[in-house]
């Protein structure tokens, strides 16, 4: 990969990691329509530990948070707003950590095809649009259930399947059982650490154990540009969504899968 390239898909990273519009999707598209090669293990790293740095420095209040509600709950102490937050994240991310480890490389190698992103984009659209639609705001983050976050977390694991956006569809889960935007948002980026903090071991872990050589200051570049237009992307959503709703990332990904369709035909 040249630095031009690393730079370019760092940004369709930061940018899509955390709106609701796919960046398994788009790191996939791109590289398909330039006729790039594949990034390989060592830049999935680097933007998902990007990725990482980005979203601890913007909750960072809400990390320190489910921290202390973390020793409260293995002290027993289920009694806080904390402490559920704590475990319903920590039950939230065992579906995601399951499938990814059962299916992941079967994903990877069957399901990274623009066809099935065209299904995928469309399809998951128009489930946000009827959540943000009809489901109602009447539930913010402190009132999140075991089931809720268990719930939720089950949505958070078809988002191994590229189009599908992790954010997007825990959002539309969380709409779907009333939660506010802001709310629903806040707790899909939280719910979110975790599985990121996974996925980059995992990628670690096979980067290690391959003779991949590595480009350590591109590795840097894709660090620092991926963490940056994150948090940038993570300001903006979170200001957006609460008073636009999820109608205009509805509409693109729809728009795009007919481009994709459009193009492949």
């Amino acid at each position: 990969m040249t630095t031009f390239q690393v730079i370019i898909l760092a940004v369709v990273q930061g940018l899509t990691e955390f709106l609701p519009i796919s960046s398994s999707g788009h790191l996939v598209l791109v590289p398909y329509f330039f006729d790039w090669s594949d990034q390989g293990l060592a830049f999935d790293v680097a933007v998902h530990f990007g990725s990482l740095i980005a979203v601890l420095l913007f909750f960072r209040r809400d990390i320190f948070g489910l921290l202390r509600g973390g020793v409260q709950v293995l002290g027993g102490n289920l009694q806080t707003v904390e402490s559920r937050l704590a475990l319903g994240i920590a039950l939230g991310t065992v579906p995601a950590a399951l499938a990814g480890l059962m299916f992941v490389d079967w994903i990877e190698a069957n399901l990274r095809s623009p066809f099935v992103i065209v299904f995928t984009l469309s399809g998951y659209g128009v489930l946000m649009i009827i959540a943000d639609r009809f489901g109602k705001r009447e539930r913010d983050i402190s009132g999140v259930r075991i089931r809720d976050a268990f719930l939720i977390g089950v949505a958070q694991a078809l988002a191994l399947v590229p189009g599908t956006s992790r954010s997007g569809v825990t959002i539309t889960a969380a709409r779907f059982m009333g939660f506010e935007r802001q709310d629903a948002a806040r707790f899909s980026f939280l719910l979110a650490v975790p599985v990121i903090l996974l996925a980059t071991g995992y990628s670690l872990i096979g980067l290690l154990s391959s003779d991949q050589p590595v480009a350590w200051a591109q590795l840097a570049t894709g660090v620092i540009v991926s963490a940056i237009v994150a948090y940038l992307s993570i300001e903006f959503f979170m200001r957006f969504v609460s008073r636009i709703g999820l109608l205009p990332f509805a509409i693109y990904r729809i728009i795009l899968a007919a481009v994709i369709v459009y193009v492949l035909i």
